[in-house]
C-alpha cells in the first residue's frame, strides 16, 4: 500500500513538473508575443498617422491653391471692371459728341 501511495505521489510530481514546465514555456512566450503585437500596433498607428498627415497637407495645399486662384480671379475681375468703366465713359462721350455734331 505504501508502494501504491509512493507511485501516486511520483505521478503527481511528474504532472506538477509538466504543468510547471508548460507554465514556464507559456511565461516565456507571452512577453515575446506581446512584443510582436505591440510592434504591429505601433506600425499600424504610424502608418495611419502618416496617411492622415498626407491628407492634411494635401488639403492645406489645395486650400492654398484655391486661395491663389480666387485672388487672381478677383484681380482679373477688378481689372475688367476698371477697363469696362473707362470704355463706357469713352463710349458715352463719343455718342454725345456725335449727337451734338461734334467731332472728337
Amino acid at each position: 500500500m505504501n508502494e501504491k501511495k509512493i507511485q501516486e505521489v511520483i505521478e503527481i510530481e511528474k504532472q506538477a513538473d509538466a504543468i510547471f514546465n508548460q507554465a514556464v514555456s507559456e511565461a516565456d512566450r507571452i512577453p515575446h508575443q506581446a512584443e510582436i503585437e505591440a510592434k504591429a500596433l505601433i506600425d499600424k498607428a504610424i502608418a495611419e498617422a502618416e496617411k492622415e498627415a498626407k491628407n492634411i497637407l494635401a488639403n492645406a495645399e489645395a486650400k492654398d491653391e484655391c486661395e491663389k486662384i480666387l485672388a487672381k480671379a478677383q484681380e482679373n475681375i477688378q481689372h475688367s471692371q476698371t477697363t469696362a468703366k473707362q470704355n463706357f465713359d469713352r463710349s458715352v462721350t463719343f455718342v454725345i459728341s456725335r449727337v451734338l455734331g461734334r467731332d472728337l
